[in-house]
């Protein structure tokens, strides 16, 4: 697949993963509440849900296998887009006195980009690896 299609379809697939891995993070924070404190079902059902998210963008968002490595960088991602977001609230709220009220999601639509550039060069380094077997997931 030529790279012109393969990053357009790469960016739409990155976002759908977003979608299911923001839903599985949610319901897991709600099930974890049951037994732990809100602050222990948070930081656990974002570990999982990262982890899930790591392995649905090897499969579906990048075609590539999954490796240490890559298991091991990939939460820059998450990091990334909390740097990103938090200095575009910060700069939306305190310099451009815009409001608080929707902040958080003008600076995801900043966020989401940075954060799909980040995830693109670790999972495929150099950023101009093509899709690779689908087939091959398996953390080696």
């Amino acid at each position: 697949m030529p790279e012109k299609t393969v990053v357009p379809r790469q960016i739409v697939t990155f976002a759908v993963v977003g979608v299911v891995n923001t839903a599985v993070y949610y319901g897991l924070y709600l099930l974890f509440l049951h037994r732990l404190p809100y602050l222990g079902a948070h930081v656990l059902a974002f570990l999982l849900s990262m982890v899930g998210s790591f392995f649905l963008n090897a499969r579906f968002t990048y075609r590539t296998r999954p490796t240490w490595r890559k298991f091991l960088l990939f939460p820059l991602t998450n990091l990334t887009n909390f740097l990103v977001t938090t200095a575009g609230v910060y700069v939306i709220v305190d310099v451009l006195h815009a409001g608080n009220r929707f902040a958080p999601l003008l600076a995801s639509a900043v966020a989401v980009p940075v954060t799909f550039v980040v995830s693109r060069r670790i999972m495929l380094p150099g950023g101009t690896e093509g899709p690779g077997p689908a087939g091959d997931a398996r953390v080696t």
